[in-house]
C-alpha cells in the first residue's frame, strides 16, 4: 500500500515521466495506491489558483481508471485526530496526507522535505 503526496497525483496525471523516473515510478508499478481525500480538496486549490487545468475529481477519476488509485475510505475523524498530533508544520494538507499514512503506518511517495525529515515512511529514492 501506497499512498501518494498531492503533486505525485498531478505528475501522474500529467504523465510527467521525468519528475517520477526510477524509484518513483516503481513504488508506483508495484503498490496498491490511495490518496487522503484531502488531495481532492488541494488539487481543487491548485485549480482555482491556475496551477493545474483539471479539477480535481477528474484527475482523481482518470487515474482510477488508469493506475487503480482510489480515495482512502478511513473515518476522516480518526485521520483530523492524528493530524492534530502533528506538530512540524501549519500546512493543514502536509498534516493530513502525512497523518492518513501514517494511521496505517504505510509508505507515502512525496519529494516533501519536511515531510522525509518527519515521517520515517516517506519515500522517494
Amino acid at each position: 500500500m501506497l499512498y501518494l503526496d498531492t503533486h505525485v497525483v498531478v505528475w501522474l496525471y500529467e504523465k510527467d515521466e521525468a519528475r517520477l523516473a526510477g524509484r518513483p515510478m516503481e513504488l508506483i508499478e508495484e503498490n496498491d495506491l490511495l490518496v487522503s481525500p484531502i488531495v481532492l480538496l488541494e488539487l481543487e486549490y491548485l485549480y482555482e489558483t491556475k496551477r493545474i487545468a483539471e479539477i480535481g475529481r477528474v484527475i482523481v477519476d482518470e487515474l482510477a481508471e488508469r493506475v487503480q488509485l482510489r480515495v482512502c475510505p478511513r473515518a476522516f475523524v480518526d485521520v483530523i485526530r492524528r493530524a492534530a498530533g502533528i506538530r512540524w508544520t501549519r500546512d493543514p494538507f502536509d498534516r493530513i496526507v502525512t497523518a492518513q499514512a501514517a494511521l496505517l503506518d504505510a509508505m507515502l511517495l512525496t519529494k516533501d522535505g519536511d515531510i522525509h525529515t518527519h515521517y520515517p515512511n516517506a519515500v522517494w529514492q
